[in-house]
C-alpha cells in the first residue's frame, strides 16, 4: 500500500523551517515556482536564510516576497536580472549573492540527489566563479571543483500529483524542479491536481514519490508572463 504523503496545506507543509536554514526553490523565471510555499514562508518569518534558485523572483512576487521582508540572507542563482529589491540589497551591501553558471547550478542540484558530494567543471575557470576553488587538469583543459547542494528543504512545484507524491510538470515548468526534489532532506511538493495513486500514467511521471516527503493542492497559481514579447504589427 503506497504511503499517504498529503498534508493539509502550504502552512502544514512547511513546518520545521527555521531561522538559518538553507533552501531550494524549483522554477525558471517564474515558471514552475511553487508560490504557495513560498507565500506561507513569508508569513511563517524565518530569517536569514539561504536560498537557492535559478533566480530571484521579480518585485512583489515569487522570491521577490522573501526578499522585501529580509528573510533572504543569501541568494544562490544564476540569473538574478528581474528583481529591482534585489539589485538594491545587494549592491548595498545587504544581501549576499553568490553567482554562478546555470550548467553547475543544475549539477550540483543533481549530485546532492545521486548522493555524489562534489564534482569538477570547467564552466567558470579564469573569472571571479573560480576564486578559491580547487583546480585540476583533465585532458588538457582546467576544472574547478565544485561542491554538491546541502539544502535542509526543497520546495518545488508541478502540475499534478499523486497522493504518494509521483509528480508530472507540464512543459517548461519542469526545469528546476526535478532536479531539485531530489536534493532536498525534506522536499515539499505544491502542485495544481492532486489525484489518488494509480490515476497517473506511470509512463508519464516525471518524479518518483520516493523522493517527496509531503504534497498539498496549491489554492491559487497566478500565471505571469516574466518579459512579454511581440512582434510589431506589419504596416
Amino acid at each position: 500500500m503506497a504511503l499517504n504523503k498529503v498534508v493539509a496545506n502550504a502552512e502544514e507543509a512547511i513546518r520545521g523551517i527555521e531561522d538559518n536554514m538553507t533552501v531550494m526553490f524549483g522554477g525558471f523565471g517564474l515558471s514552475g515556482i511553487p508560490e504557495n510555499s513560498i507565500v506561507a514562508l513569508r508569513k511563517n518569518g524565518a530569517k536569514g536564510l539561504t536560498c537557492i534558485s535559478n533566480n530571484a523572483g521579480v518585485d512583489g512576487f515569487g522570491l521577490g516576497v522573501l526578499l522585501e521582508t529580509r528573510q533572504v540572507k543569501k541568494m544562490i542563482s544564476s540569473y538574478v536580472g528581474e528583481n529591482e529589491e534585489f539589485e538594491r540589497q545587494m549592491l548595498s551591501g545587504e544581501l549576499e549573492v553568490d553567482l554562478i553558471p546555470q550548467g553547475t547550478l543544475a549539477e550540483r542540484c543533481r549530485a546532492a540527489g545521486a548522493g555524489i558530494p562534489a564534482f569538477y567543471t570547467p564552466a567558470g575557470y579564469g573569472t571571479e566563479v573560480a576564486l578559491g576553488k580547487e583546480v585540476r587538469w583533465f585532458n588538457g583543459k582546467p576544472h574547478l571543483l565544485e561542491q554538491a547542494f546541502d539544502a535542509s528543504f526543497a520546495f518545488v512545484k508541478a502540475w499534478k500529483g499523486d497522493t504518494a507524491g509521483n509528480l508530472v510538470y507540464k512543459g517548461t515548468s519542469r526545469n528546476f524542479n526535478h532536479a531539485m526534489s531530489m536534493a532536498g532532506k525534506v522536499t515539499v511538493a505544491e502542485v495544481e491536481e492532486l489525484v489518488e495513486v494509480g490515476e497517473l500514467d506511470p509512463n508519464e511521471i516525471h518524479t518518483p514519490g520516493i523522493f517527496i516527503q509531503r504534497i498539498y493542492k496549491g489554492e491559487r497559481f497566478e500565471k505571469r508572463i516574466e518579459q512579454r514579447t511581440v512582434r510589431k504589427k506589419e504596416a
